[in-house]
């Protein structure tokens, strides 16, 4: 019998709240984990206290040597440093999956749904890194709060977008592994749907003084 080889996962901005959730959740699950970081000296630091937490294979690096490492490679950054980062680590994303967590934040209203010109920033940023790049979309909506704790349940579905089936189903096993449920939700250009969810969430969260942020259930569908 042989024993299937878990792909690589980079984490670019894996210091940061989300990031740090995801990358100790799939560390948990058994992948190989690699934080990436603008400082390889932050990112270290990142990735043996996420070794230390989930108890899995993390290892920290500047962004671009985590990308050229990983199979997968995760945009977990702010959306001001969305296109700039995935530029710089471009030649490292071909023929790769890259799932993106952007989310058009626009500070200091965050609770204020602002979408870039022609919809979702993340449809965007698959037009700009080409067809060699296949860009998913996915955990928009869940809560960084509640993906740092390791022990308990994310009380939250996930809606996966993108434009290649197959690799939406990928992100979706991904999902699974960390004990959620992922959703096939379409092209990236439904994506648009997701992003202008988190700020009504974060208005909910306000409004309703919740502790760990609201996230949201699909009701309905068979399976």
């Amino acid at each position: 019998m042989t024993v299937e080889t878990k792909p690589t996962i980079a984490v670019l901005g894996g210091a940061g709240q989300e990031g740090r959730g995801l990358a100790a959740r799939w560390a948990r699950a058994g992948y190989p984990v690699i934080i990436g970081s603008r400082d390889a000296a932050r990112s270290a630091t990142a990735a043996a206290e996420l070794a230390a937490l989930s108890g899995g294979t993390v290892t920290g690096a500047t962004n671009a040597d985590a990308a050229a490492a990983a199979q997968i490679v995760v945009l977990a950054v702010p959306y001001s440093a969305q296109q700039a980062l995935a530029n710089d680590v471009s030649a490292h994303l071909v023929g790769k999956i890259l799932i993106d967590v952007t989310v058009p934040l626009v500070p200091p209203k965050v609770a204020r749904v602002q979408l870039p010109r022609g919809g979702s920033a993340v449809d965007a940023l698959q037009h700009a890194l080409g067809p060699d790049v296949k860009v998913v979309a996915a955990f928009q909506n869940v809560s960084a709060h509640q993906l740092a704790e390791l022990d308990h349940e994310v009380d939250c579905d996930v809606l996966v977008f993108g434009d290649d089936d197959a690799a939406r189903e990928t992100v979706c096993e991904l999902v699974r592994a960390i004990g959620l449920v992922g959703y096939h939700a379409g092209p990236l250009a439904n994506s648009a749907a997701a992003e202008a969810l988190t700020s009504v969430l974060i208005w909910m969260n306000k409004r309703y003084k919740s502790p760990l942020g609201a996230g949201i259930r699909i009701s309905g569908l068979p399976g």
